[in-house]
């Protein structure tokens, strides 16, 4: 486990991170909304291995992060409105159903042509996946009967075994993120969770 500071993260111990990510590890992280898990996003093993850690079927889609507006435009395709919408919205606790483009890999778009991106509002997070110059894939850290965790003790006694990682950026209150979908210009709140959503309503 690494302690990082959620605040001013410190360098030597993001990229002590990032080298297990670009070995193909499995880390779980901190966000603004949840502990994330997660791997390089072109890390096929890494990804499967995610699968099978969440027990989750490989038709269910997988979400990752971005470290602003110009990265998210390579993986996706982004109009002008939907640039406006979350330009307004980010780094935030949100994720952003979009078109993916082709640089998505297959294997976390089982049949779909869209794919759910974040830029969380978390320092850590964003040093991670800027020092990696990849996003990030990221799902909910749950407990054995489905509850998010958001304390890296708990987290550290569950998955300390199972992954290659836990980086320990103090106790966060997990609460999902909002989801909304910006395909084709038309705007559909899928989820509501910890960001306020009220403007689209």
């Amino acid at each position: 486990m690494l302690s990082i500071n959620s605040q001013n993260p410190q360098m030597r111990l993001i990229k002590q991170a990032v080298d297990v990510l670009r070995g193909g590890g499995v880390i779980i992280y901190p966000t603004d909304t949840v502990y994330g898990l997660g791997c390089d996003l072109s890390n096929k093993k890494g990804i499967e291995r995610i699968y099978e850690l969440k027990r989750r079927n490989k038709k269910q889609p997988l979400s990752f992060v971005c470290s602003d507006l110009k990265h998210i435009s390579q993986y996706a395709k982004v109009t002008d409105y939907a640039y406006r919408t979350m330009k307004r919205l980010l780094p935030g606790p949100y994720t952003f159903i979009l078109e993916a483009s082709r640089l998505v890999p297959k294997i976390i778009l089982p049949k779909r042509t869209t794919t759910g991106i974040r830029v969380p509002d978390n320092q850590i997070c964003l040093a991670l996946i800027r020092e990696l110059g990849q996003p990030i894939i990221s799902t909910s850290v749950k407990s054995a009967d489905g509850e998010d965790l958001g304390d890296p003790y708990t987290i550290g006694e569950n998955f300390g075994r199972i992954v290659n990682l836990i980086i320990d950026g103090g106790v966060i209150i997990p609460e999902p993120s909002s989801v909304i979908s910006l395909v084709d210009d038309n705007i559909e709140v899928l989820r509501i969770g910890k960001g306020d959503v009220s403007a689209f309503l």
